[in-house]
């Protein structure tokens, strides 16, 4: 009976084992999967005696790198991020693929994509002293308002050239998608009563008829010499006031018009980034321990874990028959770490030093 109880212990760890080397296997790929996809990154090149598809490659990289820095810094950091040397940048580079091809009229073009290894692009903004933002889409209502104070005139809505020309043609790397409201006349009519204070106006009453989290009043005041524009951006119900002016702007040209706009776009953004930004310089080391038996719990785990770009790395340090203990580094605080696992359904128990899922 003893020699049988002992095969059965025997199986059970192997069982055990293999079980755990499959979950270091998997949380090891998952930490090489861990990317920046940036896609289709248009290329070309005249095709002469001189061509080398090899640095119009290399173009690619760069461009995709460009376009990766321009959606995860914000825009006062961009010169000192884009000076990254080509092999330095290929370091970073986990894969890419060349698609579509193509020779017309003796210039090459090609479509690349390419993924930039996470951990690696976070190593490089540290050591640059400068912390990125997790890519995040929101949408948000924009009102803009134009006031004219030569002539002590107010432009609302589609009568605004700022309204009929602020969505087009969208940056790829914007996190920002506009929401304009509809022509209103109850609208119009409630902000022209207001129009003495209207600075001061919290616009509720046009802003609650959106089911959109997040909003932009811009109050755009024009003279003769310049635009002023007052921002009052509420992004994570916390109101920003924003101030800018522009000098010897003409906003009836069309280049120039594009022009403010982009600028208040890159504006909102900085703002957007920061509320978004993650401090890589915090490596909190958190050590949680789940029952070796639960696997559907195990594999919920790492799944909501692979769903968090504040994780730098997770693995399996140790193992046993009752338990695997998971050894996770965090750029962030406890506080927040457990709010995450809380909004995916996971309790923790954190009253000893390895905490424990439930």
């Amino acid at each position: 009976m003893q020699i049988k109880l002992n095969k059965f212990k025997d199986k059970l760890y192997i069982y055990f084992l293999l079980i755990a080397l499959f979950k270091i296997f998997f949380s090891t790929s998952f930490l090489q999967a861990s990317t920046f996809e940036v896609k289709n990154t248009q290329i070309s090149k005249k095709f002469d005696i001189n061509f080398d598809k090899n640095k119009v490659i290399d173009v690619g990289f760069k461009i995709a790198f460009d376009n990766l820095i321009l959606k995860i810094a914000k825009s006062n950091d961009y010169s000192k991020l884009k000076k990254v040397s080509i092999n330095n940048l290929k370091t970073m580079i986990d894969t890419f693929s060349i698609k579509e091809e193509r020779f017309i009229d003796n210039i090459y073009y090609a479509n690349i994509d390419v993924s930039f290894n996470k951990k690696k692009i976070y190593n490089f903004f540290e050591k640059q002293n400068i912390f990125p933002s997790l890519p995040k889409e929101k949408k948000i209502l924009l009102i803009p308002i134009l006031i004219n104070e030569d002539i002590n005139e107010i432009s609302l809505f589609s009568e605004n050239i700022f309204f009929r020309n602020w969505v087009g043609k969208e940056k790829s790397n914007f996190q920002l998608n506009y929401i304009l409201p509809v022509d209103d006349l109850d609208d119009i009519k409630i902000i022209k009563e207001n129009i003495n204070f209207i600075e001061e106006y919290n616009f509720k009453e046009i802003i609650n008829k959106y089911a959109i989290d997040g909003h932009i009043v811009s109050l755009i005041y024009k003279d003769k010499d310049q635009l002023k524009v007052l921002s009052k951006i509420n992004l994570k119900d916390e109101l920003i006031i924003d101030n800018q002016i522009f000098e010897n702007k003409d906003f009836n040209n069309d280049k120039q018009l594009n022009e403010i706009i982009n600028k208040l776009k890159i504006i909102y953004e900085d703002y957007w980034k920061e509320e978004n930004q993650i401090n890589t310089s915090i490596k909190l080391p958190l050590s949680v321990s789940i029952s070796s038996k639960d696997q559907k719990k195990i594999n919920y785990f790492e799944k909501s874990l692979s769903r968090l770009d504040l994780i730098s790395e997770y693995y399996i340090y140790k193992f046993d028959s009752q338990n695997t203990y998971y050894r996770i580094i965090f750029n962030g605080t406890p506080k927040i770490f457990l709010s995450r696992m809380q909004s995916f359904g996971l309790q923790l128990d954190i009253q000893k030093k390895i905490w424990k899922l439930k």
